[in-house]
């Protein structure tokens, strides 16, 4: 199993000079992989929330072992072929450690619906789903030809391609208890979903991770947060996190030094 910490890029010290110091501290301690929520105004508050795909650069260029990505990164929010070009680049700056994971976003925040753009869950969904194609497609670095419901594509090509092959590893966040979550995990690379509604979400246990190996077999990450490491691991998870909320810079130091659990 192997362990890592989530932020938001938000408040103090997780500007991209701070965060690229917080990931430091993380590969120097131990931890195997630093990931970064995707908000442009973080959860309705007030807090200064700054871009994670600069903040990712940044850390990008201050380590050389731990894995780095989004989780998630709400797609429709963003064009596709964008998002395609942007973890490409990730992917060289990083050495090939980019992690690109993806959800519908949360039709409530201010970046949705707050700019005019759809709230509907099923059309977000449906322009996940699109949208990942587009991005698989285009990183094969051939011409894409994709007349879809929400995108079209007449020849574009991105000529980089991944360093990571097949691709960059996708991993699928939402509501585990929502069948299409559940379909749209098993398509691709990996699982950081959550369980239950947001406003009232329930853990993950170690069953939900048995089911989830049952159905889709070994080659196949899943990232889980909280509970018992060691239950986890010997039911079928690869990654285990700890998120650590907006607060005083030196009470995530702290929690970054003392390193990954011991199992």
């Amino acid at each position: 199993m192997k362990f890592s910490v989530t932020f938001g890029a938000v408040g103090d010290g997780r500007d991209p000079r701070g965060l690229a110091d917080l990931a430091r501290i993380a590969e120097d301690s131990g931890w195997d992989g630093v990931f970064l929520e995707d908000y442009l105004a973080y959860q309705g508050t007030s807090l200064p929330t700054y871009d994670p795909w600069i903040c990712l650069a940044a850390m990008a260029c201050a380590t050389s072992r731990v894995r780095l990505g989004t989780t998630v990164t709400p797609l429709p929010r963003r064009r596709p072929w964008k998002v395609a070009a942007e973890a490409v680049a990730l992917d060289h700056l990083s050495g090939g450690r980019m992690i690109l994971g993806v959800g519908i976003g949360d039709p409530a925040g201010p970046f949705l619906g707050g700019v005019g753009e759809t709230i509907d869950p099923r059309v977000l969904a449906e322009m996940l789903d699109e949208g990942l194609q587009v991005i698989d497609a285009l990183w094969s670095g051939e011409p894409v030809h994709h007349q879809g419901k929400h995108y079209q594509l007449d020849g574009a090509q991105l000529t980089a391609r991944p360093i990571q092959r097949p691709r960059i590893p996708i991993w699928i966040g939402g509501n585990l208890l929502l069948p299409a979550v559940r379909r749209r995990i098993l398509r691709w690379d990996g699982s950081c979903a959550y369980k239950g509604p947001t406003t009232a979400s329930l853990p993950i246990l170690p069953e939900d991770v048995r089911a989830l190996r049952a159905e889709r077999g070994n080659d196949f990450a899943i990232k889980v947060s909280g509970g018992d490491p060691a239950a986890f691991a010997e039911a079928g998870a690869t990654w285990w996190g700890r998120w650590i909320a907006p607060g005083p810079l030196a009470e995530a130091e702290q929690i970054l030094r003392a390193g990954p659990p011991q199992l």
